[in-house]
This record gives structure tokens, C-alpha cells and sequence, in this order.
């Protein structure tokens, strides 16, 4: 007797709720993982990598005199010198948590509070707002890159957790417009963070922020108002383009 044939195919078993949940699961442990890196390599990949770097030169600067870059200093042809000692930690553009753009660079002695010094990268008028702790700002009345625009460099954190001020005596709250040399003695790191008792850990951070068409500089929090430091120190300070070279001036 000959065997039966089918025409059609035989009906496929259905997938059991269990087989199905299992299924789902699966493609959400996906996703998650997917969105994880994702999330990493925008937001937190190259930082992760710079934070250990900072806290292995935190640690023990004397273990790497050879990532520090040093106060006065000029890299190349650059036209800015370099502002302070130390290890330049953070840079421009890293991100810290999903949706932040750090606005300047970071730049680590290595040392106590009140002694790393602090000095003028280029020269202009110093100004220090009456509310003004740790900060002071300079503007340059034509760009050195760019004559036909002003740019202003915010330099802060230079005060300890609660506040009292390591900028020099010669610039006191309320100073307006005093002409600086390139090099002159601003003050010294410290690690005031604007809230009473929360330190940020010992550094300066610089930036180079626009001005607002007005003579007044914009807001120097946000990167939008800034412009990627790289070109004016002669060092790769862009955190986008640099992900994990440590900045130095040969």
C-alpha cells in the first residue's frame, strides 16, 4: 500500500505564553545592552577612562612627571600659554552624564589647595564680578586666531570649600577691566564647587568664551558659548576628537 503524501505543508506547533515571554525577554535584555553602549561610548566611555587617570595622578603625581604640563609654558605656535601646572584631566566637550557638555578644560596640580599657581594665559582685561569667590574672567579684545572677533578666558575654582578666595589681592571683587600681562600671577587652584562644604577636588578650569556682540562675555556654563581651547594651547583638548590621550606639550 503506498504511502500517504501531503500537499500541503504540515501545521507549524504554536509557541507556548512561556515560550513567548522567554522570547521577549530575551530582546529586552537586547535592547538593554544596545542602549547601554550606546549610552557609554556617548556619555561616559572616555570619561570613565580620564577618571581613572586623574585618580592614578591624584594618587601620585610624582609617578608621571611626564603627564603634567607646566605653568607659562607655550606648545608650538600656539598663542596662549599654558595657564597652570598639572595634569589636563577633562576636556573640552567630555560629558559627565547624559545631556552635559563640559564647557572648558580641567586642569589638576596634584597639590594642596592655595598652591599650584594660577597665571594669565594671554594678555587683557581682568574682570571679577562683586559675587565672584573663586572666578575672574579677562577679555581679549581681538581674538589671536580670529582679529576681528573678542573672546574672553574664565578661569575658576580658585577659592577653598567654603569659599575664602586664593586669587591674588590685586584683583578683589568688584575689579573692572584691569589690564593684565600673559603670565601675570592670578591666584591658585582650589577646589571651591559654588556650594558651601561640597569641594570639587583640587584644579582650574579654563575656558575661552564668546562674547555676546555687546562687549559682555555669554554664559560660560554652556558650550554653545565657548570654543574648543585645542587650537589656542596647541594641545588636542577636544574631548570628542581625543578620547584618551593625555594632553602634553612636547
Amino acid at each position: 500500500m503506498p504511502l500517504k503524501t501531503y500537499s500541503q505543508p504540515l501545521p507549524r506547533r504554536r509557541p507556548s505564553s512561556s515560550h513567548k515571554a522567554y522570547r521577549l525577554l530575551i530582546a529586552a535584555l537586547v535592547l538593554v545592552v544596545i542602549m547601554g553602549v550606546y549610552i557609554y561610548n556617548q556619555w561616559g566611555g572616555s570619561n570613565v577612562n580620564r577618571s581613572a587617570t586623574v585618580m592614578r595622578w591624584l594618587r601620585n603625581p610624582d609617578d608621571h612627571p611626564d603627564w603634567s604640563l607646566t605653568a607659562g609654558q607655550s606648545c608650538g605656535e600656539a598663542p596662549f600659554l599654558l595657564p597652570t601646572d598639572g595634569l589636563a584631566g577633562f576636556l573640552w566637550d567630555d560629558s559627565f552624564r547624559p545631556g552635559h557638555r563640559h564647557a572648558g578644560i580641567d586642569i589638576f596640580g596634584g597639590t594642596d589647595m592655595g598652591v599650584t599657581p594660577v597665571i594669565a594665559a594671554y594678555s587683557g582685561y581682568l574682570t571679577r564680578e562683586s559675587d565672584w569667590k573663586s572666578s575672574v574672567i579677562i577679555r581679549i579684545p581681538e581674538d589671536p586666531l580670529h582679529p576681528s572677533r573678542q573672546i574672553w578666558i574664565y578661569y575658576t575654582h580658585m577659592a577653598d570649600p567654603q569659599g575664602n578666595s586664593f586669587i591674588v589681592a590685586d584683583f578683589p571683587p568688584g575689579t573692572y577691566e584691569a589690564y593684565v600681562e600673559a603670565g601675570t600671577l592670578l591666584g591658585y587652584q582650589g577646589n571651591y564647587s559654588g556650594n558651601a562644604g561640597n569641594p570639587t577636588g583640587v584644579h582650574l578650569h579654563f575656558s575661552v568664551v564668546e562674547d555676546d556682540g555687546n562687549g559682555r562675555f555669554k554664559n560660560e556654563l554652556e558650550i554653545e558659548n565657548t570654543y574648543d581651547p585645542s587650537p589656542y594651547l596647541g594641545l588636542p583638548l577636544n574631548g570628542k576628537i581625543n578620547p584618551g590621550e593625555i594632553p602634553v606639550c612636547n
